[in-house]
């Protein structure tokens, strides 16, 4: 009865995906998620945010165990000291921010309708510095992933609420993001999906794969991983980009710049996708 349930899901979002159905976007939010929640029927909605700690029994109780003293805890208290540090002009980022910047991850990517493209959290952080004076930081980690990540945690349980307006521009960039997800690429001619649906659950050598439904829901993310390599390293934290570059690199095919239009649009598909799942970041992942 489950294997049947999971092919019928699995129909009905690949219908969508394939365009035999000419589906709203809310439709296909829906089929995506019904299709994860089908074929991981143990785990509830809200566990999707921790990702491969969500679907399996034996990590989750080592992830927790981690978590009661967790590595990330100094990078968040670097993040919350960068936060709240004067620029030279005397103001701070939640000058630039609604709330003070504070308790607002969860609307992050969004459409901005004046300048017709999606805008990020890191992309935001940088502006504010640029319009206060100060120097863009590098984009995939150190401060700005510091940053976003103590940003992230004062939005713990706030549930992802992307919105995607009835604007071509707007729906043409969640199209954009939806091609990325499953375009084959690289040497391995593997895409986002291969791993991250069609295979979520299963080990890649030594490697659990995660489900897509969530996964963006931790960023940024501390990996052992990516620890410390030296002075003016922060170490341990990276963005969502640094990651999607760090994936496209697995399958060999050569990353794009972080910030590119293409890795937006994916970060805008795959987060609007986790509508209302709460946000957890950041996250300890392997």
């Amino acid at each position: 009865m489950k294997k049947t349930a999971l092919f019928a899901a699995a129909l009905t979002f690949l219908s969508i995906n394939s365009g035999a159905l000419q589906a709203s976007p809310e439709a296909e939010m829906k089929a995506f998620q019904s299709y994860y929640q089908q074929r991981f029927p143990d785990t509830t909605f809200q566990d999707f945010s921790n990702g491969i700690y969500g679907i399996d029994k034996v990590r989750r109780v080592e992830w927790e165990s981690i978590e009661e003293f967790a590595p990330y805890e100094i990078g968040l208290d670097i993040g919350k000291d960068l936060f709240e540090k004067p620029f030279a002009n005397g103001k701070t980022y939640a000058s630039c921010f609604p709330n003070g910047g504070i308790g607002i991850r969860q609307n992050y990517p969004y459409f901005d309708a004046k300048s017709g493209t999606v805008r990020t959290l890191e992309q935001d952080i940088n502006a504010c510095r640029s319009h206060n004076g100060e120097k863009p930081l590098k984009w995939k980690k150190n401060k700005i992933a510091a940053i976003s990540a103590y940003m992230s945690y004062t939005s713990r349980g706030n549930k992802l609420a992307i919105k995607v307006p009835n604007d071509p521009r707007a729906l043409a960039i969640l199209e954009r993001g939806k091609q990325n997800f499953f375009a084959k690429r690289g040497q391995l001619n593997m895409s986002c999906a291969d791993c991250h649906m069609y295979n979520a659950g299963n080990m890649a050598r030594g490697n659990l794969l995660s489900p897509a439904l969530g996964n963006l829901s931790h960023f940024p993310v501390y990996r052992k991983k990516w620890e410390s390599k030296g002075k003016g390293d922060l170490g341990g934290f990276g963005t969502v980009h640094r990651r999607f570059g760090g994936c496209n690199k697995q399958v060999r095919f050569k990353p794009l710049k972080a910030q590119s239009d293409e890795y937006k649009a994916l970060e805008y598909y795959l987060t609007y996708m986790s509508n209302g799942i709460e946000v957890n970041g950041p996250g300890m992942r392997q």
